[in-house]
């Protein structure tokens, strides 16, 4: 999910009574839970190295314990760059406590970024496959509102009680930080339920006098109930609509069907090349297009793009799509993502 979501949830569990144990757990959950995404540095080695090892090795259970240490000695650093200070001297830091926190809240950025549909490499180096549950947007609006009111409302209150003289010692906030977590969870498995729903509603049905040979259900940002599904047959996949509330498939008509290309040797070498494979060991429902080009720049695009982010309200923006561009003799002469081609003879 987006980052600040990790953040805030990282400060919630520590809220929720994790800083009752030791200094500096708030700020080192808070941190730890969005550490994973420190492999936005990838980016340096170039955008097919870092879509490569997006949610790689720091997303994965063996990373996690790593990016903890990482965590930790920063947090090390900073208590040391202020003379070894803390709120309550009379709760030290304990630095291997902040180690099981850190590495609590690198699980949890796991299972955030798992509920979405971009999806997550748990088991990697040993296992390259994609996990994800389909459940919520990579941004959620309900979630971000929960998780802020949990941290927020217990300031309020205390500004209250220091009008009033009334103010409790000791850290604040820790009933609405878990009660904001347990929202989260139960957010969770309404959405769960909802998404089941909308994965039968799509089984239930033929497309086209064909039978599906999976089905898969994707959220929307705002409404709890529509979907975005998407249908394999044998011959073409279908994108529609599917309301979980009804539960209805295709209730604004807007199915479309993609059918599957023929291969040509362009699409098996655009197939072949570093980005194609990194995009196809991704890519839920993946749909390859071939262009040859004209004679002023001949050769071929071989454009990728998956289908369970080609919502119809977004058809043609090229929503996490890529590209590859080949010569005459199908060598690959540039590859990149998202950027829309003005005309057959290219750039």
């Amino acid at each position: 999910m987006e980052p600040v979501t990790h953040f805030l949830f990282g400060a919630c569990m520590g809220r929720a009574g994790l800083n009752r144990k030791t200094a500096l757990a708030t700020a080192t959950l808070t941190l730890a839970a969005e550490a994973p995404d420190l492999d936005v540095l990838g980016r340096f080695g170039g955008p097919v190295f870092g879509f490569a090892h997006h949610r790689g090795f720091t997303h994965s259970f063996l990373g996690v314990p790593i990016v903890a240490a990482v965590v930790v000695v920063f947090m090390y650093g900073v208590w040391r760059a202020r003379g070894r200070k803390t709120r309550n001297p009379k709760l030290p830091p304990r630095w291997g406590l902040l180690f099981l926190y850190a590495c609590l809240a690198g699980v949890s950025h796991l299972l955030l970024d798992f509920t979405n549909n971009y999806g997550v490499r748990p088991f990697w180096p040993f296992s390259e496959k994609w996990y994800s549950w389909d459940i919520v947007f990579i941004i959620e609006p309900v979630i971000l509102l929960v998780l802020i009111g949990g941290l927020l409302l217990p300031a309020l209150f205390s500004l209250v009680n220091d009008e009033i003289g009334a103010r409790p010692k000791g850290p604040q906030g820790r009933f609405l930080a878990t009660l904001a977590l347990l929202g989260v969870v139960a957010l969770f498995g309404l959405r769960d339920y909802e998404h089941r729903r909308a994965v039968a509603a799509l089984q239930a049905r033929s497309y086209e006098d064909a039978a599906a040979i999976r089905v898969s259900a994707y959220p929307y940002l705002v409404n709890p109930f529509l979907w975005h599904g998407v249908v394999e047959t044998q011959n073409f996949y279908a994108t529609m609509h599917v309301d979980s509330l009804t539960p209805e498939v295709d209730a604004e008509g807007k199915m479309r069907l993609h059918y599957k290309p023929e291969e040509t040797a362009a699409s098996l070498a655009g197939k072949s090349s570093y980005l194609g494979r990194v995009y196809l060991d991704w890519a839920a429902y993946p749909l390859t297009e071939t262009e040859a080009l004209g004679e002023t720049h001949p050769g071929y695009w071989v454009r990728f793009r998956d289908l369970r982010f080609d919502y119809p309200e977004r058809s043609g923006s090229g929503m996490l799509g890529a590209r590859v561009r080949l010569d005459q003799k199908l060598r690959v002469i540039d590859e990149s993502f998202n950027s829309p081609v003005k005309s057959a003879t290219g750039d």
